[in-house]
This record gives C-alpha cells, structure tokens and sequence, in this order.
C-alpha cells in the first residue's frame, strides 16, 4: 500500500561496465555489479542487468544464493554453467550456489534478474501488484476516483 511512484531512467544514466578483454558489456539496471550500483530503487534487494556478451565472452555472476535468479536469453545463444540456453528461453536456476558463469556461442544479449524473496502472496493486474483479488480492486477504484494525484506539465 505504498505510495505510487515513477522512476525515469534514460540509458545514458545506465552505468555500463566493460568487461575482461573487451568481451562484452553489463548494465547495472538495479543492485550492484563489481561494487557499481545501478540507478534504479527498489522495494526489496534486486539486482537487474542488461548484458551485450561478444561470441566466445566468458564471464562469472556471483549472486546471493537465497536470491531467485533466472536469466532471459534475448538475442543469440549461450551457455549458462556450461548447459545450452538458446536465444527466447530464460533458464531459472535453483537456489543453491552463488557463482554461475555464462558462455556466449555468438554475440548475445542476455537479461539477468535476481532477487530477495519477498515470501507473500503476489496478484497482479495490470500495473497493479498487490498481495490479494480485494487490495487489486481497491487499486482500480484509488485510480478511477483520482486518489492517485495528477501529473503536472512541466
């Protein structure tokens, strides 16, 4: 029951991070990345990047181990631990080590999501996000009633 809130991040506030050898790029949407932290906040602890991997870029993530974390293969394909992820699948991985390494077998994009479990019911609709069917309803009712406030021009 938070306060609705807007965040405007253009990519040139992006910290992008250039990796080993030239072999790719990651940019720190949210959380950290090699003490770089992203501009993004957060409600709980999630790390967010967006990840260029040149063909042949072999590279390590260390994520908390009690985090979920999946990663969305977008353009091209790689391997994650060594396994085969082609490009429109997302691997999610169980929550039992803190290292994973990614191999691009050709130049890749790949989103990486990770984590705190939040351990609460979740209903969603929309852009809504609430823990039950009756708070979601009262959402749209805040909303269509202008509860929300107004946005001025600037």
């Amino acid at each position: 029951m938070s306060n609705p809130k807007y965040q405007e991040i253009i990519n040139a506030e992006i910290p992008k991070i250039i990796l080993q050898n030239n072999s790719g790029i990651v940019e720190v949407i949210a959380g950290n990345y090699n003490d770089t932290a992203g501009k993004a906040t957060t409600f709980t602890p999630i790390n967010l990047f967006n990840v260029s991997l040149n063909e042949g870029a072999d590279t390590k993530f260390n994520l908390p181990a009690n985090y979920n974390t999946a990663v969305l293969v977008i353009e091209g394909n790689v391997k994650i631990n060594n396994q085969d992820v082609p490009c429109d699948h997302l691997a999610v991985f169980k929550n039992d080590g803190e290292e994973f390494s990614i191999t691009s077998t050709q130049n890749a994009k790949v989103l990486i999501l990770s984590g705190q479990p939040i351990n609460e019911p979740i209903v969603a609709h929309g852009p809504f996000v609430m823990n039950t069917r009756s708070e979601i309803l009262q959402a749209f009712n805040d909303y269509n009633v202008g509860k929300f406030g107004y946005l001025e021009e600037a």
